[in-house]
């Protein structure tokens, strides 16, 4: 079978689950609604505004809080964790690994095909949530652009966050075998896990939580203006983090498939 061949089969599979056009359908939609309420919210109580509160306005945080990356990671590396922990509850994994013996290569399809659907659904969340929001926004003048300094690097952590889920999703699926485990794991580690950290006294605790990508987006890559503070982490330390998590887990999956019994 082709490499062609195999991206096709990949992409048949994870379409066919109802849990993807779920998740990333309906769950970019719910985060762009969410983005343009937030936005609205802030419209209609901008008169109120204090000197203080307009000077630490951010129209970021409209388009991109907390609580709506949190659900975009929730989602993501659930679509990963159902997109592998599926074909061993039905067995179709069996009948995959007959027809190609090198498991490797279907791990590598599967990763290429849920990492490509997934950045797709960040990039139409990220850019979906600041274009409507800051529309909204800017009747009060007070909108950003596409152009504006530190708009692009938000944007694309926002979108990447959605592979990054994916794929650790994809990661712990294989490794567990089980949808719950699986769903609940990755959840744990990519957002309830993080969202207790703070920055510490303690230097090494810093760097720790610094490679998780949920802290490394919340600390660093979502504001405009990173603040240099050596309790928070590095642009560049933010990004490195991103890269690890995905690239680990794809190290697992095919570890995992390539040595254990189906």
């Amino acid at each position: 079978m082709t490499a062609r061949d195999l991206l096709a089969a990949e992409w048949i599979k994870l379409w066919s689950l109802r849990s993807t056009r779920w998740l990333l359908g309906l769950g970019a939609l719910a985060l762009i609604a969410i983005a343009a309420q937030s936005a609205a919210t802030t419209y209609q109580q901008w008169p109120g505004f204090g000197p203080t509160q307009r000077a630490h306005y951010d129209p970021m945080s409209e388009a991109f809080s907390g609580f709506s990356v949190a659900l975009l990671m929730i989602g993501a590396g659930s679509v990963g964790a159902l997109a592998i922990v599926g074909e061993y509850a039905t067995g179709l994994i069996r009948t995959t690994l007959t027809a190609v013996p090198a498991r490797h290569r279907v791990v590598a399809a599967k990763v290429t095909v849920l990492a490509g659907v997934s950045l797709a659904a960040g990039a139409v969340v990220s850019l979906g949530a600041f274009a409507v929001s800051q529309a909204v926004v800017s009747g009060r003048g007070v909108g950003l652009s596409l152009t504006d300094p530190g708009v692009p690097r938000v944007l694309a952590a926002h979108a990447l966050l959605a592979p990054v889920s994916a794929l650790v999703g994809l990661g712990l699926g294989a490794l567990l075998r089980h949808t719950a485990a699986a769903v609940v794991s990755t959840c744990a580690a990519l957002v309830i896990v993080p969202g207790f950290f703070k920055p510490s006294v303690h230097q090494w605790a810093n760097e720790l939580y610094g490679l998780f990508p949920y802290y490394a987006w919340r600390g660093t890559l979502s504001l405009l203006a990173p603040r240099d503070s050596p309790a928070l982490p590095s642009i560049a330390d933010s990004w490195l983090a991103y890269a690890l998590w995905p690239l680990a887990a794809a190290v697992v999956a095919v570890v995992v498939v390539r040595r254990r019994d189906v």
